[in-house]
């Protein structure tokens, strides 16, 4: 493992790898050590068997993956406009997800197999893997045309588009989405015949805004970890059979990214590419649609939100400025945020690390507010 992180990134200095491998074990250890209190306190196995289950299968798929992928060559193509020191990450094998969507969604369903649950969790799973095979015909074509040039943003949004119609269209006709949005207690906000063109966006904008957020290093995982970890104790203390389902699958998917992560924290041996991210994140707006959890998406999310504000904010005001002196000029030094404090000369460990913290103080403050 050292000589190949060393080959990886012969940059590395041994400080580094020392503190991705301690922010990975914090993180492994504060999410099992959260399950395991939860289910003894409950009395249930709802939350630690299908993390282990499935953080164990994803390690094991990850590096069965990692070694097929590096002998067909399937390696990151990295962007030219991209900070200049991710360049030596261009060796790194990419298209991870496909190691780890599927181990999740098995997991997440075989624990939850003749549950009266079962067809919303398959259901699930099928908008997760449509998801993940947008991401990997992008990430193949891109490979195809060794530029970081896939699918263009118009096929992208038209293929997602096609996939959460889908989606939609079975919870429409299974009454399977509130259109009242609870924020907190009994305080709603009413959608109505709103929430289908409101859950078409989140849908399309959750699995960008992870898309978005994975450029460095264990950022996407560890954050999409944490996220599914907070939205499955919130569905847990919600009592009902639907929600126990709905929490063990969400934790299936944390334990999956977790076993991704030990592979792809600094310096990364696999990426995720978009199609994982785009998976993620879909997943993760499907399951806060059904179990009308999207104000606590919103909070615990707030790495992903953040990131995509970058990136609008970056865009629309070299377009603005453009337009009104002839010269675009750019609020930060390159978006999403992660890169500007990266060109700021700040540590990626040290920007993982502070991302991962605010995640889990959002997750803290949400469940705080049940």
């Amino acid at each position: 493992m050292k000589k190949l992180n060393q080959s990886i990134n012969p940059t590395q200095s041994g400080g580094d790898k020392k503190n991705a491998n301690s922010l990975y074990i914090f993180l492994l250890t504060l999410i099992c050590i959260i399950s395991l209190i939860l289910d003894v306190i409950l009395s249930r196995n709802t939350l630690f068997i299908p993390l282990i289950l499935s953080l164990g299968l994803t390690i094991i798929s990850t590096q069965f993956t990692y070694k097929k992928l590096k002998s067909l060559k399937l390696k990151q193509i990295i962007r030219r406009e991209g900070p200049k020191k991710h360049y030596k990450k261009s060796g790194t094998p990419s298209m991870g997800g496909i190691a780890v969507i599927p181990i999740s969604l098995l997991v997440g369903n075989l624990f939850n197999i003749n549950n009266e649950s079962s067809l919303k969790l398959l259901t699930l799973s099928i908008l997760s893997l449509s998801f993940m095979l947008i991401g990997l015909i992008d990430d193949w074509r891109s490979f195809s045309l060794k530029k970081n040039l896939g699918l263009s943003p118009k096929e992208k949004i038209v293929l997602q588009c096609i996939a959460a119609s889908v989606f939609l269209l079975t919870c429409a006709s299974n009454n399977w989405i509130n259109p009242n949005i609870y924020i907190y207690g009994d305080y709603m906000v009413k959608l109505g015949l709103l929430i289908w063109p409101v859950a078409l966006f989140i849908l399309i904008a959750e699995s960008n805004a992870t898309n978005l957020t994975d450029g460095l290093d264990g950022l996407a995982s560890g954050c999409g970890s944490l996220v599914f970890t907070g939205l499955s104790i919130e569905l847990l203390f919600q009592g009902s059979n639907e929600s126990y389902a709905m929490a063990s699958f969400c934790m299936a998917m944390a334990g999956s990214w977790l076993g991704f992560l030990l592979h792809n924290k600094n310096p990364a041996k696999i990426f995720m590419g978009d199609t994982g991210s785009l998976a993620m994140g879909a997943s993760l707006a499907g399951i806060s649609l059904i179990t009308n959890t999207l104000w606590s998406l919103l909070i615990m999310g707030i790495i992903f939100l953040i990131e995509s504000i970058s990136v609008i904010i970056q865009v629309g005001f070299f377009k603005i400025s453009k337009k009104i002196r002839g010269q675009g000029h750019r609020i930060l030094k390159m978006a999403p945020l992660h890169h500007h404090f990266e060109l700021n000369g700040q540590n990626e460990i040290k920007i993982v690390r502070n991302f991962w913290f605010i995640t889990i103080n959002f997750v803290i403050l949400k469940l705080l507010f049940l």
